[in-house]
């Protein structure tokens, strides 16, 4: 546990630390945690604690690209308390994860090109505080894991992960997350390379395919699209039938597939 004084913000060498209980969650489940306090030089007035998960998301301007941290929820966790000269006072907190959350970490393993965080915003004495960025490993759903896990035993290869500014249809996220694979197996002969998007909610999910499709003869490469729903309750071999189905559909070219 590693406190952090706000001398800077307040004056007050209040300290704060947040520990997150699981920080390995699904979209959907509960985050948990605890915000420990120790008491400055004098008595103080906490007004209120928020906690805000956050994305490092992919921004477009012109011809410049860069980088953004969005909060993607902000929700409030504790109201106002006196916090006593000295003492120690602790708050434990749960917020649900929303279902449309991006993933960032895939058999305990963070996801690369990804960026989740906690943070705990702080109001005291009229200021206030933001805090320290705690990582956020986010998994798969199961319907999601079906998906990725054929996709592998279809031979395509994981290249890199991210999230771009923008909303799609049927979502309410001012992002979504592209992960991005290397076609491979018999798909080769049809795409370059594949993304794959998920808009999850509680009892369904979309899928978005998008292929770079190979040129053929007297053709140049164009991108490819499809979109697909998996319900929860479907048997898993649905989601690989159906990720089949989309592949079979993008790839088909004047009667190439």
């Amino acid at each position: 546990m590693v406190f952090r004084k706000l001398m800077a913000a307040f004056g007050a060498g209040v300290e704060v630390d947040t520990v997150l209980t699981n920080t390995g969650v699904r979209p959907g489940e509960l985050l948990r945690g605890v915000v420990h306090f120790r008491g400055g030089n004098s008595e103080y007035k906490v007004e209120g604690i928020h906690i805000d998960l956050t994305a490092v998301v992919e921004v477009e301007s012109g011809d410049n690209e860069f980088k953004s941290t969005y909060s993607f929820l902000r929700q409030q966790v504790a109201g106002s308390f006196q916090l006593a000269a000295g003492a120690s006072h602790q708050h434990p907190f749960e917020v649900q994860v929303p279902w449309e959350t991006p993933i960032s970490a895939i058999g305990g393993h963070p996801l690369h090109g990804m960026k989740l965080g906690v943070r705990t915003e702080l109001a005291l004495a009229g200021a206030l505080d933001k805090g320290d960025l705690d990582p956020l490993f986010v998994s798969p759903l199961p319907a999601q894991e079906h998906v990725i896990a054929a996709l592998d035993r279809l031979g395509f290869g994981f290249k890199k992960a991210d999230l771009e500014r923008g909303t799609l249809y049927g979502s309410t996220m001012p992002f979504f997350q592209e992960i991005e694979y290397y076609a491979g197996g018999q798909w080769r002969r049809y795409f370059n390379e594949l993304e794959l998007t998920f808009i999850a909610g509680p009892r369904q999910m979309e899928v978005i395919l998008e292929a770079d499709k190979r040129g053929g003869f007297l053709t140049s490469s164009h991108d490819a699209y499809n979109r697909f729903t998996v319900r929860y309750d479907d048997p898993p071999n649905a989601a690989e039938s159906a990720l089949q189905r989309g592949l079979e559909q993008m790839a088909r070219h004047r009667g190439w597939f």
